[in-house]
């Protein structure tokens, strides 16, 4: 059942109009249709896609809400900061980044804020 299902995240916004913009202009995403008025959705690889959705409830959730996998982090690293997207730097038990990126035995990570506050992430496996 579910297993064999395309799945897709689900993001939260305050301002719709705003995260269109950062997801078009930082990370060069369109998006591939509207659900409905204040929701817009977006389609990635491999049938994987994410919904905005306007809410008064963004940017509250301390964890990672959405990230995607990558070949090579450092290149979508170089290209987004070259777009303005910062990188977090986290220092606490079990996570320590340098230079945005941490390092772990199954590979490498790094997180950045979207318009609306929610944490994103991209990896690379080892």
């Amino acid at each position: 059942m579910l297993k064999d299902s395309n799945i897709i995240a689900v993001l939260p916004a305050k301002d719709i109009n705003r995260a269109k913009e950062f997801y078009r202009d930082k990370l060069g995403i369109e998006p591939s249709d509207s659900m409905e008025e204040g929701s817009v959705m977006y389609r990635c690889g491999q049938g994987t896609g994410f919904l905005i959705y306007q809410t008064e409830n963004a940017g509250t959730a301390k964890n990672t809400q959405m990230g995607w996998e990558t070949d090579n982090l450092e290149r979508e690293m170089e290209e987004l900061r070259g777009r303005g997207v910062v990188f977090e730097e986290y220092d606490f038990p079990g996570l320590k980044t340098e230079n945005g990126v941490a390092t772990a035995d199954w590979g490498k990570a790094a997180w950045f804020l979207d318009s609306e506050g929610n944490i994103i992430n991209i990896s690379q496996r080892a």
